[in-house]
């Protein structure tokens, strides 16, 4: 199998285009769902892939991975207004066009990329194996799950809030908004000084942080609350996710990075995922919206208390942290 992650990516965007070269003429729902399945097929692994990049270039250019990170989010910024104005003056229709326009760029970049390689070392899965069965590795990833529960709550469950405040979609775009503009300056703080600090205090910091984000959701009365709350992504996600990527490669050694990082993805996007869409629909259906956030905040004390525990029983970085 390949090394090249600059090839994957370019197979992963030509598969998103050709699925939604798919979708374009398609007015069966049925049809429909099993487009966007083969879209998501390709779409999902993309964010771990790019990630990984991010990580290799910057060891390989030494430069700071949260430095690199906030133009993805810069990114996000600008094209939620853009594609907002967008949309709003042209219509829903041409949310296809606009995403096979995105990705067909996307699709270009990658040939031209640098094609930063990982390890060239024999992979060997009973080396990965004894890795990811160790104490501190399971409770790593535990928490991680712990806290992505909490953050998918938040993200999947905020718009339907809002929306059962009376907000429009303005609103609820001005949130969307809030949150990705608010990494921005974390990055850059965290490329300059993120490197004085312990990975496990700063993980419990931001799920303290989570679960005070959650239990103030959880009482918010007025659309504006939940905007002015979404500033919280700047010291919850963005300290938390820059964080587990560099304590990630305290674990796990170079030539199991890739394998590290997809097992990361797995638990932040798809277990937590499910996890959040069950237990948040349950409560939805049976309590309440409010219900669905406090669940959330409790997921990310469990969190903290977590990696407290793992600081404080001696759970500590066996390589260098990432610069």
């Amino acid at each position: 199998m390949t090394k090249s992650l600059r090839r994957l990516l370019s197979l992963m965007f030509a598969g998103q285009i050709l699925a939604l070269a798919l979708l374009l003429p398609q007015k069966e729902f049925g049809i429909m769902a099993g487009v966007m399945a083969l879209f998501y097929l390709f779409q999902t692994p993309v964010n771990s892939m790019l990630d990984s990049m991010t990580l290799l270039a910057a060891d390989q250019l030494n430069r700071s991975f949260p430095a690199i990170r906030m133009f993805g989010s810069l990114g996000y910024a600008v094209s939620a207004v853009a594609f907002g104005y967008l949309l709003q003056q042209y219509g829903s229709n041409w949310t296809i066009v606009i995403a096979l326009c995105t990705i067909g760029l996307s699709f270009i970049f990658s040939f031209i990329v640098g094609d930063y390689q990982a390890s060239l070392k024999k992979f060997e899965f009973g080396g990965l194996w004894g890795i990811l069965r160790r104490v501190d590795t399971i409770g790593f990833f535990a928490m991680i799950m712990l806290v992505s529960v909490a953050h998918r709550m938040n993200e999947g469950f905020l718009s339907i809030a809002m929306r059962e405040l009376g907000a429009r979609d303005t609103v609820i775009g001005a949130a969307s908004l809030a949150s990705s503009v608010s990494e921005i300056p974390m990055f850059f703080l965290l490329a300059k000084f993120g490197h004085r600090f312990k990975e496990l205090t700063l993980l419990a910091i931001a799920s303290f942080l989570y679960m005070i984000r959650l239990g103030l959701l959880s009482t918010a009365t007025e659309p504006w609350m939940m905007v002015a709350l979404q500033a919280m992504h700047s010291v919850t996600f963005a300290i938390f996710y820059i964080t587990a990527l560099r304590f990630l490669q305290t674990l796990i050694p170079d030539e199991f990075r890739s394998s590290g990082q997809a097992l990361f993805a797995m638990v932040w996007t798809g277990v937590a995922g499910v996890i959040a869409g069950t237990v948040g629909g349950a409560l939805y259906d049976s309590l309440g919206l409010a219900y669905v956030f406090r669940t959330g905040a409790v997921f990310a004390l469990a969190a903290m208390c977590g990696f407290l525990y793992l600081y404080f029983r001696g759970t500590s970085p066996t390589r260098d942290s990432m610069p």
